[in-house]
C-alpha cells in the first residue's frame, strides 16, 4: 500500500466493517453524500481525476468493491453468492450507514455500475439519484450477445469459466493481460490516457492470486446469479424510479451492443443520458466532461 502513490491528497482513508468484511474507502469533500464505485481491472483510484471537481459540492465516499483494491475478499461458495451485485449492494448500504449516510447519491462505472443499479432496484429508498457509466444491464448484455459483441467483451465469458482456468492463465502474465485489455477498451487503443501512477494501483491486484480469484468470482456471479436476478426483475416489470443518468463512451462498450439510453428506458422511469468523447474509461479519458455531467446531474433539484 505504501509503495503506491496517493492520488487523493486531503482525503481520509477509512476501513469500514460490513458483512463482506472490511471495505476500504477514501472520504473527502463537503456537501451531500455521493458514493462512487469503480469497475473491473481498476480500483477506487479511477476517480482520481474527477474527485477534485466534485469535492467542493459533495462529500465523496470512493470505495473499493469487495475483492478489489484494498477491500477484503469475501469467501465464495458454489453459487458465487457473496459476489453477486445484490450482496455487494448490501455491503455498500452498510458502508454508507456506518459512515452516517442513510440517503445518498450513487455513481458507478462498469462493475460498480452494476452494483449501483442493483442497489437502486433492491433498496430504492436509499438513493436520491443514480448515475451509471458505460454499461447496460447484465441481463441485456447476455441476451444480446452475438459474434461481434462476444469478441468485444471476451473477458465476460473468459473470466466466468470455472476455477482455476482463467486464474491460472492470467497469473502467468497478469501485467500483459491488464495492459492489453485496458488499451483495447480506450478510444485511442493505447494507455496514454491512464495516469501511470494509477496504472500501478490497477496492476497490483493482478500480482496477487487471491485477488485474481476474487475478480473472476465477480464475473462468475455475473454469468449466473446476477443474470437470473436481473431477469426476474425485468420480467416482473420492476423499474428504477429515482432520477437516473446514463453516460457512455462514444467508442465504449455499452454503445457497441445497443443504444444505451433506449435500453435504460426499459429499466427506469426517469432517465437521461449522453455519450462522452471517450472509450470505456470515461473518468480518465475525458474527466472534465464526465465530472461536469455528474456535477450538474447530482446538483439538480
Amino acid at each position: 500500500m505504501s509503495d503506491l502513490a496517493d492520488l487523493f491528497p486531503g482525503f481520509a482513508s477509512e476501513w469500514i466493517n460490513t458483512e463482506q468484511g472490511r471495505i476500504f474507502a477514501r472520504v473527502g469533500g463537503e456537501g451531500p453524500p455521493l458514493l462512487l464505485l469503480h469497475g473491473f481491472s481498476e480500483t477506487h483510484v479511477m476517480w482520481h481525476r474527477v474527485a477534485p471537481q466534485l469535492a467542493d459540492h459533495f462529500t465523496l465516499i470512493i470505495a473499493d468493491l469487495p475483492g478489489y483494491g484494498w477491500s477484503d475478499m469475501p469467501v465464495s461458495d458454489a453459487d458465487h453468492t457473496p459476489d453477486t451485485k445484490r450482496a455487494r449492494a448490501r455491503a455498500m448500504v452498510d458502508v454508507m450507514e456506518r459512515l452516517g449516510h442513510v440517503h445518498f447519491g450513487l455513481a458507478g462505472h462498469d462493475r460498480g455500475g452494476r452494483v449501483a443499479y442493483r442497489l437502486a432496484l433492491d433498496h430504492p429508498g436509499r438513493l436520491s439519484r443514480l448515475a451509471v457509466l458505460d454499461i447496460l444491464p447484465t441481463y441485456n448484455y447476455w441476451e444480446r450477445m452475438n459474434r461481434q459483441y462476444a469478441l468485444k467483451i471476451y473477458h465476460w465469458t473468459f473470466l466466468a469459466q470455472p476455477h482455476p482456468l482463467p486464474e491460472t492463465l492470467i497469473s502467468s502474465n497478469g501485467e500483459f493481460f491488464l495492459r492489453f485489455k485496458m488499451a483495447s477498451q480506450t478510444k485511442s487503443t493505447n494507455l496514454d490516457a491512464i495516469d501511470r501512477r494509477a496504472l500501478e494501483h490497477y496492476l497490483a491486484p493482478f500480482r496477487d492470486p487471491s485477488r485474481l480469484h476474487a475478480m473472476c468470482e465477480d464475473y462468475r456471479a455475473g454469468a449466473y446469479a446476477d443474470y437470473e436476478i436481473d431477469k426476474a426483475d425485468f420480467e416482473a416489470g420492476k423499474k428504477i424510479t429515482i432520477p437516473m443518468l446514463a453516460l457512455w463512451g462514444d467508442a465504449g462498450i455499452a454503445s457497441a451492443a445497443a443504444t444505451p439510453l433506449e435500453t435504460w428506458k426499459q429499466w427506469a422511469t426517469n432517465v437521461s443520458g449522453m455519450p462522452v468523447d471517450s472509450g470505456h474509461f470515461l473518468t480518465e479519458e475525458n474527466p472534465d466532461v464526465t465530472a461536469k455531467a455528474l456535477r450538474e446531474f447530482f446538483l439538480a433539484q
